[in-house]
C-alpha cells in the first residue's frame, strides 16, 4: 500500500495484514519517524520510501543556507540509514546514473553521526524554506 496519511500508516502498519508499506520519507520529510515507525509492534512490515531527493529540493542549496548540499546518493543513504527502511525508490535518468548510485551506496555505506546531524539540519531548512506547496494568491 501506498499511502500520504501517515498517522493511519502507522494504525496500519500496527494491525493489519498488510504486508508493505510505502511511504514519503527522506531529510526534510521526517514525520514517519514519529508517525509510522514507532508502530509496528506486532507485525513488521516492508517499509518503501519514496521522493528521497524531495523532488530535487535536497540537491539545491536553500537561500541563505552556508553548508554543502546533498547528493542523490547522500538522499538515498539517508532513507537507507533509518533500520525501518526497506527500500528506497530512485528515478536515474539513465544507466549510468544508476550505476553510480548503486556504486556510491556500496563506497559509502550508512550515515556516520556528523552527516545525519547536517542532513537533518538541511532537511529542516528546505522543509522550512521550499515554495514546492505554497499557494500565492
Amino acid at each position: 500500500m501506498s499511502i500520504h496519511d501517515r498517522k493511519r500508516a502507522g494504525r496500519l502498519a500496527e494491525d493489519s495484514p498488510l504486508d508493505v508499506v510505502m511511504i514519503r520519507y527522506n531529510a526534510a520529510h521526517r514525520g514517519a519517524e514519529q508517525d509510522i515507525f514507532p508502530h509496528p509492534a506486532k507485525r513488521t512490515p516492508a517499509v518503501v520510501s519514496y521522493t528521497a531527493t524531495r523532488w530535487g529540493a535536497l540537491l539545491k542549496r536553500p537561500k541563505g543556507w552556508q553548508g554543502p548540499v546533498m547528493s542523490a546518493v547522500d538522499c538515498y543513504r539517508f532513507c537507507l540509514s533509518n533500520p525501518h527502511v526497506d527500500i528506497v525508490l530512485t528515478g536515474p535518468k539513465d544507466r549510468l546514473q544508476l550505476e553510480e548510485n548503486l556504486a556510491g551506496l556500496r563506497e559509502r555505506g550508512p550515515l556516520s553521526a556528523e552527516e545525519a546531524v547536517w542532513m537533518t539540519e538541511l532537511g529542516n531548512e528546505v522543509h522550512r524554506t521550499s515554495s514546492r506547496f505554497t499557494f500565492r494568491f
